[in-house]
């Protein structure tokens, strides 16, 4: 036997091992009085609006002001 083909079959032993091991997958229980709440429903519609923002302005504007001069402007402190 090739060790090529010695690593394939043991990788295949441990796939088999990981696969045989697995715990079932569940979801997550329902629960009506907080899916179906209006404020729910709204956040569902504006976290991608956050994310976007979060991204687009937030983030470089933070990486603005950590540089000099800003730092010193802002009061920005290195953890």
């Amino acid at each position: 036997m090739t060790q090529g083909t010695r690593k394939l079959l043991a990788g295949l032993l441990v796939a088999s091992a990981l696969c045989a091991g697995a715990l079932d997958a569940r979801a997550d229980e329902y629960e009506p009085g907080r899916a179906g709440h209006p404020v729910r429903m709204l956040a569902y519609a504006l976290h991608p609006v956050g994310v976007l923002l979060d991204y687009l302005i937030f983030r470089p504007a933070h990486w603005v002001g950590s540089r000099e001069p800003f730092k010193t402007l802002f009061g920005h402190d290195d953890d």
